[in-house]
């Protein structure tokens, strides 16, 4: 019998992107496939993404080349949050992003050389900042805007461990985060996964209640550990980072399944499984 949108028990999803729906420049098994039977069930997607290393523009052209059916408006990013913690407070940080990452912040601070009069430093996934003297130079901003009087804002997009790139396993952001907290002495200010916050921003969106959606990551702290903390269910794909065992990692946190991958989730959502 065929199982109607609102008698569902999951009527929302929310989808990692790196990882779980593609690794670089390549999607995984039959994901467009999956995407597009969930939007024929009327199951709402969202797509939820620790993604620094590149703005908005640029993530969408990847998207798009990989023909995975997502409009820019579903995508929740924590670039866009913490760019909104800036602008809201009034921040004039100094980035440690991408150049392409930067252009969710171009419209209300300045980034240049010549701007002395930083109060914060923004953390996201840019290797080609994570030099000895850029990082130097974030912790004596901190120290600087401290001596001035100012309570500095050490803000880590996310501080995930590491992510998988094409040749095994990268360092996320989260260690030279760490590396600033330590050298400084101030706690990093969070927004992305796996925050509560951000889960509920796209829950709300859906306008939906958290225990009528999952979430399908392939990060079982990150994804599966900060939505189930907020009333959802969470599979956990063993594709992107995962590793073996991960589904045991952490006592607190069990995923409601674990499967291969995202295609697999998909087919487990539509045959009402939970």
């Amino acid at each position: 019998m065929e199982i109607k949108a609102n008698e569902r028990k999951i009527r929302g999803v929310c989808i990692d992107l790196s990882g779980t729906l593609h690794i670089d420049d390549m999607a995984t098994r039959n994901a467009a496939g999956g995407l597009r039977r969930l939007a024929a069930a009327g199951i709402q997607t969202r797509f939820v993404t620790n993604t620094t290393k590149e703005g908005r523009a640029v993530l969408s052209a990847r998207l798009a080349a990989l023909s995975l059916p997502i409009e820019d408006t579903a995508i929740f990013s924590s670039l866009a949050a913490a760019a909104a913690v800036v602008k809201t407070r009034a921040l004039n940080p100094f980035l440690l992003l991408e150049p392409t990452a930067r252009s969710y912040f171009q419209n209300f601070i300045t980034d240049s050389d010549e701007n002395s009069n930083y109060d914060s430093v923004v953390v996201g996934l840019a290797p080609s900042c994570f030099t000895y003297a850029t990082l130097s130079r974030a912790m004596n901003i901190l120290l600087d805007a401290k001596t001035r009087g100012i309570s500095p804002a050490l803000i880590a997009i996310h501080k995930g461990r590491y992510f998988q790139a094409k040749d095994g396993l990268a360092l996320g952001p989260g260690p030279f985060v760490a590396a600033l907290e330590y050298a400084t002495g101030i706690e990093a200010e969070v927004v992305g996964k796996p925050e509560q916050a951000f889960f509920n921003l796209a829950v709300d969106d859906m306008k939906l209640s958290p225990s009528e959606c999952v979430m399908i990551g392939d990060d079982i702290r990150d994804d599966i550990g900060g939505a189930m903390a907020v009333g959802m269910r969470g599979i956990l794909v063993q594709t992107g980072k995962y590793r073996s065992g991960d589904e045991t990692l952490y006592d607190a946190i069990k995923p409601t399944a674990t499967v291969s991958d995202f295609s697999v989730a998909a087919d487990l959502i539509l045959a009402n499984f939970f």
